[in-house]
């Protein structure tokens, strides 16, 4: 199928590996331009052909300089992927309400929420511009809030609902706004010995490679395996191409089964 993406343009932002990077990929694959940012450029982000960004999105202003950069590179944005997320990493996040203190609160709001506010709202002018499309990529957390790091689930939650809000806003005028919710995915924060699943499975006393074996079936994933960032980033190029065109507020679960209410 043609996706008719070639010659369009997109940000994406936490790009340099896991989703951010595969999304960055298949933009780039379908022909589109695309700047992409993150803190640290990889070698492989540097691979796509993408413009590379190196900047701290959870900063006031990172997002907006971020967004000035791909104006200056592309001329107007087609495509805006707030994919930028963290806080859900190793240490210190395990235990309950009481283990969190404002400060982690306070930088897990930055980058996973406000971060989005921040580019969507710098974007939005050339969006509305070109009939353009927002995709926020959010997680089943924010359906599961007690199935992570509470601060990183509710800040999920809170870019979900923006999204729906800016669907309707921005509806109007031409602007399309959907939220995808991944489940388990195979990428650091999972995998990484010094990432979530890995603090996960050493407060359950269990190692960490026959952890990650067993999460599909713990977490009642029907699939059997973990999803794949290429799917994520497959659903991610045809919402933003035409062929979903009449497709605007909605929130995209990919999680193999994991959610079992309708």
């Amino acid at each position: 199928m043609d996706l008719r993406l070639t010659g369009k343009t997109a940000v994406v932002t936490g790009a340099s590996r896991g989703l951010g990077l595969a999304i960055v990929q298949a933009l780039t694959g379908e022909g589109m331009r695309v700047v992409a940012a993150a803190r640290t450029i990889s070698p492989a982000l540097k691979e796509t052909g993408a413009v590379a960004v190196a900047a701290d999105l959870s900063t006031a202003h990172g997002p907006a300089e971020v967004i000035d950069r791909a104006l200056a590179e592309l001329g107007a944005i087609d495509l805006l992927v707030n994919n930028v997320g963290g806080g859900d990493g190793g240490e210190g996040q395990t235990g309950g309400f009481l283990d969190f203190a404002d400060e982690q609160w306070r930088q897990t709001y930055d980058l996973n929420f406000l971060s989005a506010v921040r580019a969507t709202r710098a974007a939005l002018p050339s969006l509305i511009g070109r009939r353009g499309t927002v995709i926020n990529v959010s997680s089943i957390g924010a359906r599961l809030p007690h199935n992570g790091p509470l601060p990183y689930t509710t800040a999920k939650a809170a870019l979900t609902a923006f999204g729906k809000a800016l669907s309707e806003e921005f509806g109007p005028q031409g602007v399309r706004v959907n939220t995808i919710s991944p489940g388990i995915t195979r990428t650091s924060m999972w995998e990484s010995p010094d990432g979530y699943g890995a603090a996960v499975a050493a407060a359950h006393g269990v190692d960490h490679e026959p952890f990650l074996a067993a999460l599909p079936s713990v977490s009642g994933m029907t699939t059997g395996r973990l999803v794949q960032p290429e799917e994520v980033a497959a659903l991610v190029t045809w919402l933003a191409s035409p062929h979903a065109g009449s497709i605007n507020g909605a929130d995209y679960v990919i999680d193999g089964g994991t959610i079992k209410t309708v």
